[in-house]
């Protein structure tokens, strides 16, 4: 793979303003994102240099990207430390330390060929690495009508929890909850 697979640098706001443009403007957008194109093509740029600030200090937050030779961003994933007594947003709170894996995206031409495999290797390594919280699990959460997302966490070994969650907007659709648990040492 002719990929770099890394964390995203404070600074790099534009980048990632793009590349979220980009997935909030794909086809599926709708079942695999909370948020629209109209919201954040709206939002101000200390908006976006706030949140890839945050994404890049790597602490409660982890922002990944698929950065391509040429410097184009194929791809991203971003990570959320959960801990219990907090509130865990979409989907609640958590009942262990975990992490939530959220704002997965590959742009089309870069589908099948693997990037959402490393992203997640990169996400998952991310996640059993943290010592102070140390995650339990990594869970994620799945549109009910996104069958190819669905294989996709399945083939990573992530399992279905039981949990069910109305659709932000669309109280009738469900996001399934899937988590992995920490391996075995």
């Amino acid at each position: 793979m002719e990929h770099l697979i890394r964390t995203v640098r404070a600074g790099e706001w534009a980048k990632v303003k793009e590349l979220r443009l980009a997935a909030l403007a794909d086809p599926v957008a709708p079942i695999a994102f909370l948020d629209t194109y109209d919201r954040a093509v709206a939002q101000p740029d200390a908006y976006w240099k706030d949140r890839t600030d945050t994404a890049a200090q790597g602490k409660s937050i982890c922002g990944f990207v698929a950065e391509g030779p040429d410097g184009e961003w194929a791809g991203t994933v971003t990570v959320l430390v959960e801990l219990p007594g907090e509130d865990g947003g979409f989907g609640g709170g958590a009942t262990v330390p975990q992490t939530h894996i959220v704002g997965v995206f590959v742009r089309p031409e870069h589908r099948g060929t693997g990037l959402t495999q490393a992203l997640f290797g990169a996400a998952l390594d991310w996640s059993w690495a943290l010592t102070e919280p140390r995650a339990e699990r990594v869970r994620l959460y799945v549109h009910e009508a996104n069958a190819r997302a669905q294989a996709l966490y399945r083939k990573l070994g992530f399992e279905p929890t039981g949990v069910v969650v109305p659709m932000p907007g669309d109280p009738s659709a469900k996001e399934y909850e899937l988590a992995l648990a920490r391996p075995a040492c």
